[in-house]
C-alpha cells in the first residue's frame, strides 16, 4: 500500500505590482530631511576645508552638551502632546539651581549633583504647573508652552533682577550688581565646569594634539536613551502611546488621560532641567537672562532635522539630529566665511534652518490633521 501523498504546498501570493516601488518612496520621503542636512554639512565642511581633527573635537563636546535637551521631548510626542516648547521652563529650574550652587560655594561632582537635586523640584512644580495648562488648552499645547515660556521667563527676569538681593536675602558680590540686588548678566560656573565632562578623564590623540571625550557625560546620555526604551515598554508607557494615537478612545478604556499628560509634561520637564545642567557645565559660564531663550527652539529644530515629527519620534531620531544640527552650527560660519568671506552669512543660514525647519514641521503638521478630519 502506497503512503498518501503530502498535501500540495500553496505558493506565497505575490507582491502587489508597484509594492516595491511605493515602499521605496516612503522610505525616501522619511528620510529626505536627514540627507538634506547630512548632504548641507557635507558642502560645508568640503567648503570651509575643515580638518577630521578639528570636527570631532567639536562634535564631542557639543553632541555631549545637547543630547539630553532632544532626548527630553520624547515623552511628551510619545503621549501626543507634540513638540513641548515648555521645556524652557526646565532650562530655567536647571539654571535656578546653578546660580545657588553657585552661591553655596559647592563644587565639583557634588556641586553639579546638588544642582540635580536642587532642580528637580522646582521642574516638578513648574511641570505640573504647564501640563495643567496643556490640559486646559488641549489641541493647542505647543502654542501654550510657547507662551507659558515666555511668560516664566518675564517671572524669572522679575526674580533675579529685581528680587535676589532685596526680598531673597543675596550677599555673595561677585554674583550681585554693584546696586545691591539683582544678578549680574553673566554668572562664573567655574565650581561645576566639566563636573561630568572630567569625571572619568578620556584623552584621545589626533593630529598630535589631545581631545577631551567626556566619558561619564556619554554613559548618563546612553542611560537616559535605555530609560527611553524602557519606559515605552512599561504599562504607562503604554497608555502614553495609546493617548497618542487617539485619546478619546484611550479614555472610553479607562486610562486617565488627564493625569497621564500632566505625569509626560513632568518627565520631560525634569529632563529638560538636568539637560541645561549638563549644557551649562559644560560651558563653564551662565548668561543669567537669555541662556534659556533659545533652548526649546534649538531641540526641536535639533529633533525634527533626524525626520521626526509632530507625533512621532524615536531615540535613534533624536541623537541623529542632535549629530547633524550641531554639526551644521559648527561648519556654517566656517563655510560662511570661505564661501562669502563673512562668518555672519553662515550664522544667518543656521538661524533660517532653525526656525524654517520648525515651520516646515507644523505647517505638514496642520495638513495631516485637516485630511485626517
Amino acid at each position: 500500500m502506497s503512503a498518501p501523498s503530502a498535501p500540495p504546498v500553496a505558493a506565497p501570493a505575490p507582491a502587489p505590482r508597484g509594492a516595491g516601488a511605493a515602499g521605496l518612496r516612503t522610505a525616501l520621503a522619511h528620510s529626505a530631511v536627514p540627507m538634506l542636512f547630512a548632504l548641507l554639512c557635507v558642502f560645508g565642511i568640503l567648503a570651509a576645508r575643515l580638518t577630521p581633527e578639528f570636527l570631532v573635537r567639536e562634535m564631542l563636546v557639543r553632541f555631549s552638551r545637547n543630547a539630553l535637551l532632544g532626548l527630553s521631548l520624547l515623552i511628551p510626542i510619545l503621549a501626543g502632546l507634540g513638540l513641548n516648547f515648555g521645556i524652557v521652563l526646565g532650562a530655567m529650574a536647571g539654571q535656578v539651581a546653578a546660580i545657588f550652587v553657585t552661591h553655596w560655594h559647592v563644587s565639583g561632582v557634588p556641586g553639579f549633583g546638588l544642582a540635580c537635586l536642587v532642580a528637580t523640584p522646582v521642574a516638578i512644580v513648574l511641570g505640573i504647573a504647564t501640563g495643567w495648562l496643556f490640559n486646559r488648552a488641549r489641541g493647542r499645547e505647543m502654542v501654550s508652552g510657547l507662551i507659558a515660556g515666555f511668560f516664566a521667563n518675564g517671572l524669572y527676569q522679575l526674580v533675579f533682577l529685581f528680587a535676589i538681593g532685596s526680598v531673597i536675602p543675596f550677599a555673595d558680590t561677585r554674583m550681585v550688581l554693584p546696586q545691591g540686588f539683582g544678578l549680574r548678566n553673566t554668572v562664573d560656573l567655574t565650581g561645576i565646569q566639566y563636573a561630568m565632562d572630567d569625571w572619568l578623564r578620556l584623552r584621545i590623540y589626533m593630529g598630535g594634539a589631545p581631545v577631551r571625550v567626556p566619558v561619564a557625560s556619554f554613559l548618563i546620555i546612553g542611560l537616559f536613551c535605555l530609560f527611553n526604551l524602557f519606559f515605552s515598554r512599561t504599562k504607562l508607557g503604554q497608555e502614553l502611546r495609546a493617548m497618542g494615537q487617539d485619546s478619546h478612545v484611550a479614555a472610553i478604556a479607562g486610562i486617565r488621560v488627564d493625569r497621564n499628560r500632566i505625569i509626560a509634561t513632568v518627565l520631560s520637564t525634569v529632563f529638560a532641567s538636568w539637560g541645561q545642567l549638563f549644557f551649562l557645565q559644560n560651558l563653564g559660564t551662565m548668561n543669567t537672562y537669555s541662556s534659556h531663550e533659545q533652548t526649546g527652539m534649538f531641540s526641536i529644530a535639533a529633533l525634527l532635522v533626524s525626520g521626526a515629527t509632530v507625533s512621532r519620534a524615536t531615540v535613534g531620531q533624536a541623537l541623529i539630529g542632535t549629530l547633524l544640527f550641531h554639526t551644521l552650527f559648527v561648519v556654517s560660519p566656517l563655510a560662511g566665511k570661505a564661501l562669502a568671506g563673512d562668518a555672519q552669512v553662515g550664522e544667518y543660514f543656521r538661524v533660517f534652518v532653525a526656525y524654517a525647519v520648525i515651520t516646515v514641521a507644523l505647517v505638514l503638521h496642520a495638513w495631516q490633521k485637516g485630511r485626517k478630519g
